[in-house]
């Protein structure tokens, strides 16, 4: 059962921190091309060719490396973060209690205090969830790429390999960037601390943010250029 002081403007609160974030690769599809992760496919999979290409791969190796370490230490630091979070339900109404005398604070019940404090952590959860999913999928990826057959021994396949390993690759990132984004919802889902509203507004906030950030910047746009002069060597390959 719900807390009695919880309103309608709590759930529309609620609802729009999810909305906005599991369907933002969506709002880009209609805004844009995508998201730039979706649209660097085209250059992970010439990243991909190029490896098979080269005889030593330590530049490749290192990439890979980093890549597997930056997920990890952000679900490391995510883990991290849901321990504190999880050992303060243990003590909920003290922290009610001291809260309760801010005054920029929303006056609420412990109920809807608890609720709200539930959804920060489970907003963290999919993000800790995200990394390792997406840490999981990098090892595939890792292997996929290991076993790519040199571009000069002619593998009727090779394309489709190198195509295969590259999604794999793209979808690890794809849901990496997924848990990074949940680390601003998270920011919104904390303004229903100090009210809905600021929740709403902060929410919003934070998508107009990233949408700004994937279209109208000078990285957006450099990357936009890259992915264009990536798809136009792909052209002239065909056209061979």
């Amino acid at each position: 059962m719900l807390p009695s002081d919880f309103t309608f403007i709590h759930g529309l609160a609620i609802s729009l921190v999810l909305l906005s974030w599991w369907a933002y690769s969506w709002m880009l599809s209609l805004l844009g091309q995508g998201t730039l992760n979706s649209q660097l496919a085209v250059v992970r999979r010439h990243w991909v060719m190029a490896m098979t290409r080269r005889e030593a791969k330590p530049f490749d190796a290192v990439l890979f490396g980093h890549l597997v370490h930056s997920v990890a230490f952000f679900g490391s630091a995510t883990l991290i973060v849901l321990a504190g979070v999880i050992t303060v339900f243990t003590r909920l109404g003290d922290l009610h209690a001291t809260l309760s005398r801010l005054h920029f604070l929303s006056d609420t019940s412990i109920e809807l205090f608890a609720l709200q404090f539930g959804f920060f952590t489970l907003v963290l959860i999919v993000c800790f969830f995200s990394f390792t999913y997406s840490l999981r999928k990098l090892v595939y990826a890792i292997a996929l790429v290991g076993a790519l057959p040199e571009h000069s021994r002619k593998v009727p396949t090779h394309d489709a390999l190198v195509g295969h390993a590259t999604t794999v690759l793209s979808e690890a990132l794809k849901t990496f960037n997924f848990g990074i984004r949940g680390y601003y919802y998270a920011v919104a889902s904390l303004f229903l601390f100090v009210s809905p509203y600021a929740s709403l507004l902060v929410t919003l906030l934070v998508t107009i943010t990233l949408i700004y950030r994937q279209l109208a910047t000078s990285t957006s746009r450099a990357i936009v250029g890259y992915v264009d002069a990536a798809k136009s060597i792909d052209m002239r390959s065909d056209d061979r």
